[in-house]
């Protein structure tokens, strides 16, 4: 019997089980298949507060691990839930085939890139197609090459706009006729003199599965219906993202979306149940944010537990 299962091991994870470990609830994490999630697909955070010259992604969800491992979290590593039961307690949590009973659960699955689901796209993800600027954007194959940005928001700008110090063009392909990013950013986006948006345009197909790698993409005009090719080296595709909730459907309470609806803090409809981290966050979702839900839900673990 667990004290607390802690399911998922980004920043909202490992933060949780760091307050939870030094309150002695002797948490288990199981980290799923991407131990860190997406942060580690990231090459220098900036935006992390403490680190005035930034830090490799990897190196801080590493610096997190161990931290919470130094405090007596238990740790199962590249395990994955396969299915949970919160309709009795204690709470069962199948890993890997195994059943774990529990007092309590923190969700900490987090989000994954939002797929635009089109021939190609699959097929040359990482022979082109990519979903991170910062992590693929400099490699040898993108540079001095036209380069597309699928989207409209302040990630597909901010894919954009990093770019540009690589590519010889990068074209901003949205299916509206405006930019739903932020103003200040769509202004300084706009005004960069290498990006150049193609609006009403959408990616139909991904180009190049005959040579192995991206070739160009295929647009659909959304007002006219025409199509046309537009060559390019590589497609940085910054279309949102989808929280990795499909095992809690039916369990707990989500919205349209999938994210974790919470209420009263870090809580769930599921009394002893509760999220943290982007998963449950379809406003800011940023490492911080993420972090400071992960305390957030551990010290709610904690208090649930002692009553």
């Amino acid at each position: 019997m667990e004290n607390l299962v802690i399911i998922g091991s980004g920043p909202a994870g490992w933060t949780a089980a760091i307050y939870a470990a030094r309150a002695n609830l002797k948490p288990l994490l199981v980290t799923g298949q991407q131990p860190g999630g997406l942060l580690t697909t990231t090459t220098i955070v900036e935006n992390y507060p403490g680190f005035p010259q930034g830090i490799d992604g990897n190196d801080l969800m590493v610096a997190l691990q161990e931290q919470a491992k130094r405090f007596g979290t238990n740790v199962q590593y590249m395990s994955v839930v396969d299915s949970v039961d919160f309709s009795s307690r204690p709470f069962k949590i199948t890993v890997d085939g195994d059943v774990i009973e529990a007092k309590s659960v923190i969700i900490s699955v987090g989000a994954g890139h939002r797929h635009l689901g089109v021939p190609g796209e699959h097929e040359l993800e990482n022979k082109g197609v990519t979903y991170c600027a910062t992590c693929d954007g400099a490699l040898p194959i993108f540079r001095n090459k036209p380069l597309v940005v699928v989207g409209g928001g302040d990630s597909a700008c901010e894919e954009a706009t990093y770019l540009t110090n690589f590519a010889s063009e990068v074209y901003l392909v949205h299916r509206r006729d405006s930019l739903r990013a932020s103003q200040i950013m769509a202004d300084r986006t706009l005004a960069n003199p290498k990006i150049k948006p193609i609006w009403n345009a959408a990616v139909e197909e991904v180009l190049g599965q005959g040579e192995g790698k991206v070739t160009g993409v295929r647009l659909k005009d959304t007002v006219t219906g025409e199509t046309r090719n537009l060559d390019c080296a590589g497609v940085f595709i910054a279309i949102g993202h989808i929280p990795n909730t499909a095992l809690f459907k039916g369990q707990i309470d989500l919205d349209e979306a999938g994210y974790v609806q919470l209420k009263n803090g870090s809580r769930t409809n599921v009394e002893g149940v509760f999220a943290a981290g982007d998963c449950a966050d379809s406003v800011y979702r940023q490492a911080i944010t993420a972090a400071g839900m992960g305390c957030a839900a551990a010290i709610d673990a904690e208090r649930f537990l002692h009553s």
